[in-house]
């Protein structure tokens, strides 16, 4: 049984990198074929052990809430057509944990959806994950990597991820040491530093494994930069008091908050579907 229960992922964002597309439509709710974004997120979680999900939402996400809630009429109708199958897939949706929806309140900015979960999280280590970026992690789910590291050593946990050259001047950058294979205990971390001033080809990306202190460390961190409150800012409180863990992540990193990313998930899980793959791949010979 994991020692982590609970996750948090935030979706008030407002998707300005897809507008306007996403002006009436949560970004997170944008097909990769056929799932929306947030639903790799979640049955990641849900293949590491997390029973509880609290999604932090703002104006104009209902539509995440809808998707991950019974629809007995939808279920009905697709039984009476006779498509079973997809009846089945629909309907396990809602079943796959229990999920929770608050509304985000507070400054702008990545901090503050994970202190509006403060109450429903109580004092137990916890999770946090976006839901406009997840991993392709065939043989073990990028949660129940960070959590495998969290229950070895008891401290947050971060995702680390290795990157190019170019990748360091989009991501922030980990220095720290490495205490095992793929486990890197962080002393520092540099924002965008480009590969001359990079410590490390390590970069942080969506996910982390939290103890409750990081409640305090937001309550007590100032809104930063552009009036919002940044999560980065309370964990660099926590630096101070206990250590600090990335796990590099075996798998394929996917930003679908960005166009080019979410191009580049459509067309690896298509050529990956036994159904459209080599129809995909003979397409994509003739044009390119």
């Amino acid at each position: 049984m994991s020692s982590i229960r609970k996750l948090v992922i935030p979706v008030a964002g407002l998707g300005t990198r897809f507008l306007p597309a996403t002006k009436a439509s949560p970004k997170e709710m944008m097909p990769v074929i056929d799932k929306p974004i947030i639903q790799y997120v979640v049955e990641d979680a849900v293949r590491s052990g997390i029973t509880d999900i609290i999604m932090v939402t703002g104006p104009g996400k209902r539509a995440v809430e809808d998707h991950f809630s019974p629809n007995s009429d939808l279920v009905s109708q697709l039984k009476k057509q006779g498509k079973h199958e997809l009846a089945e897939q629909i309907e396990k949706i809602a079943d796959l944990a229990n999920f929770i929806f608050i509304r985000q309140k507070g400054p702008y900015g990545n901090g503050t959806p994970v202190l509006c979960a403060k109450d429903v999280v109580g004092n137990e280590p916890f999770a946090v994950m976006w839901g406009d970026e997840f991993f392709y992690t065939p043989k073990k789910p990028q949660l129940k990597q960070l959590i495998e590291v969290f229950e070895k050593y008891g401290d947050p946990v971060c995702t680390g991820y290795k990157v190019d050259d170019e990748g360091t001047t989009k991501y922030g950058i980990i220095d720290g040491v490495e205490v095992e294979k793929n486990v890197v205990q962080v002393k520092n971390m540099v924002e965008k530093p480009g590969p001359k001033k990079a410590p490390s080809h390590i970069a942080t990306l969506g996910g982390y494994v939290f103890t409750p202190d990081i409640f305090e460390a937001l309550e007590k961190t100032k809104v930063g930069k552009g009036g919002e409150l940044w999560l980065v800012d309370a964990v660099f409180k926590l630096l101070k008091k206990r250590p600090l863990y990335a796990r590099l992540i075996e798998g394929t990193y996917y930003d679908t908050g960005s166009k080019l990313g979410y191009l580049r998930a459509n067309i690896d899980f298509a050529l990956r579907d036994p159904k459209l793959g080599s129809e995909v791949k003979k397409y994509l010979k003739s044009v390119v």
